[in-house]
């Protein structure tokens, strides 16, 4: 049966993208690859990991004896590359972790990839490659330079570069996708909605970087699994397409939404120091994959960010177990 390997499954994105694929390509199986690392879990594919279609391998992307073996299937035939150390944060203290997974995982992966005559690859990146943008800067194309601020930026946007050239070099059949802030179930509690959340819940201080006042786009991760899909099925081989709502919105406000929702609006906060480079704005332009692969974004922010708030209130199971696990 033909297959479809996803790296980084087991994490938030990419464990929303496997059950999606599962149940919407009955026709393929999907093979995913995780190191299962403190943001990856198997707990995260519970309900997939017996599905008859999936198997999971644990595994880190930059190993070639890790990856070589899944590609030399030749059931193997197209790839989502997930895999991915993701918080800025993190990157700041511990920048050559960054660098191994993202920039070495990568090549390791384009390398095989290309050794084995994979079909179709999608190389999936960030909106924060680009840097940051002014309160009146009109959002980043795909023909914006890349110019980033941070650690993870950097060895980000080091990946894409690298996915460029296996294109543009050896004609291997890429695509790079940049999306913007998701939010959704199953991320790990170290990003903003979910830390929001169990602050709330504990009755503990909201922790708000700076003045609060930096601006993302925000989609939800159902809505960048269907984009992904879009791309990997409709998608053009040495193209590059954003992923994004049109749903800019102040971490305040989004605060302010996760408060309502959980009905505590009067919730306590405190405003902390402003993270080392905090990138002010980004958005982006996704005037080319509405056009060229008929997909916009149709979850409204308010009722993704609603939804998502009651996810974590529900699984508190899963969350509370992995606060300071890291």
């Amino acid at each position: 049966m033909p297959t479809t390997l996803v790296t980084g499954g087991a994490g938030f994105i990419g464990s929303n993208l496997v059950r999606m694929l599962l149940a919407e390509r009955p026709e393929r199986r999907v093979l995913t690859l995780d190191a299962l690392t403190y943001a990856g879990h198997r707990s995260t594919l519970a309900e997939v990991l017996d599905h008859p279609r999936h198997t999971l391998v644990v595994g880190d992307v930059a190993d070639p004896a890790a990856v070589g073996p899944l590609l030399a299937d030749p059931e193997v035939d197209e790839v989502l590359h997930l895999a991915a150390e993701s918080h800025v944060d993190r990157s700041i203290t511990q920048p050559a972790v960054f660098v191994r997974t993202n920039v070495l995982g990568t090549q390791v992966l384009l390398d095989a990839a290309r050794e084995h005559g994979v079909r179709r690859l999608v190389h999936v990146s960030t909106d924060e490659v680009y840097g940051h943008l002014g309160d009146d800067d009109p959002p980043f194309t795909e023909d914006s330079p890349l110019a980033p601020r941070s650690p993870y930026a950097a060895s980000k946007a080091a990946a894409d570069h690298l996915v460029a050239a296996a294109w543009t070099t050896h004609g291997l059949p890429v695509i790079l996708t940049r999306c913007c802030n998701n939010l959704g179930p199953w991320q790990y509690p170290e990003k903003l909605v979910p830390v929001m959340v169990a602050a709330a819940l504990d009755g503990r201080l909201l922790p708000i970087f700076g003045t609060g006042r930096n601006v993302r786009d925000w989609i939800s991760v159902a809505d960048h699994c269907r984009g992904l899909m879009a791309v990997l099925e409709r998608g053009e081989p040495g193209r590059t397409y954003h992923i994004g709502a049109r749903a800019e919105r102040t971490n305040l406000e989004v605060i302010d939404g996760i408060c309502a929702a959980l009905g505590l609006p009067d919730a306590p906060r405190a405003f902390v120091e402003d993270r080392p480079g905090h990138d002010r704005r980004y958005a982006l332009d996704t005037t080319r994959i509405e056009a060229e692969l008929g997909w916009r974004a149709r979850d409204r922010f308010e009722d993704a960010l609603a939804e998502t708030v009651r996810w974590y209130v529900d699984h508190q199971d899963w969350w509370r177990p992995l606060l300071g696990e890291r």
